[in-house]
């Protein structure tokens, strides 16, 4: 199983939400480039990176950070945030992004996450964040009427390489994560799941850990590494 820390990106600073309210953000790093090489130099072998204004805007608005990000470190980053374009897509791949995650244009137009994944194989991941299970668009401001496991199984034959699944009420709210929906999700699915929103202790890693065989193929991990509550060495034994 694959951990993920997660850079979330405002204003070209790195910052975590409570439950997704752009109100309510803690500044972690001025620098995010200097937080991506210290999370590589920590032995991650992903990372997970959000243009939170982006997501908002619909098109990408912390360019310079992101590119930054790329020029510090040689780990693989996966990216999400305003993605809603073909023309966007392949700007970030070429830059060296290694996956694309389609949030918002997955729900609204899921012929696109098709195509987008027939010119860019291996490269697309549908992000998915609901509230009390049902899909959040538009940086989480919007609620939809669709069930999240709906949505996710739109895109089974589609060639997406991870459904990443957020509890908007669990992220950043140090809670614990909504084990039972994430799951429930991984069950239904032969895509693989990484798990999102509310991991709090190394605990929370080893139980999603065990439903790895299930489909649960990665963690991101937010609030609870930068606050020290989980310890990079720890947690990446754990895996």
């Amino acid at each position: 199983m694959i951990l993920y820390p997660a850079i979330d990106l405002k204003g070209g600073k790195c910052v975590r939400l409570v439950q997704g309210d752009m109100q309510k953000s803690t500044v972690f790093a001025e620098d995010p480039a200097a937080q991506a090489a210290a999370f590589e130099s920590a032995g991650f072998p992903w990372l997970h990176v959000v243009d939170l204004d982006g997501a908002f805007a619909g098109k990408p608005e912390n360019e310079h950070a992101v590119k930054a990000i790329l020029a510090a470190v040689k780990m693989p980053v996966q990216l999400g945030g305003g993605l809603r374009n073909m023309d966007v897509v392949a700007k970030w791949l070429d830059a060296g992004i290694s996956r694309v995650i389609l949030g918002t244009v997955a729900q609204k137009n899921p012929l696109f996450v098709k195509e987008a994944c027939r010119q860019f194989p291996d490269q697309v991941a549908v992000g998915i964040d609901a509230r009390n299970g049902f899909v959040a668009t538009d940086g989480w401001a919007k609620v939809t009427d669709q069930k999240a496991a709906d949505l996710a199984l739109k895109f089974e034959d589609a060639g997406v390489c991870a459904i990443i699944y957020t509890d908007i009420a669990r992220d950043g709210a140090m809670e614990g994560p909504n084990f039972e929906e994430t799951m429930q999700l991984a069950d239904r699915l032969s895509t693989p799941v990484i798990a999102s929103g509310g991991i709090s202790s190394v605990d929370d890693i080893r139980r999603y850990k065990e439903y790895e065989p299930h489909g649960i193929s990665g963690c991101i991990l937010g609030r609870a590494l930068y606050e020290g509550k989980i310890k990079a060495g720890e947690a990446l034994a754990s895996c």
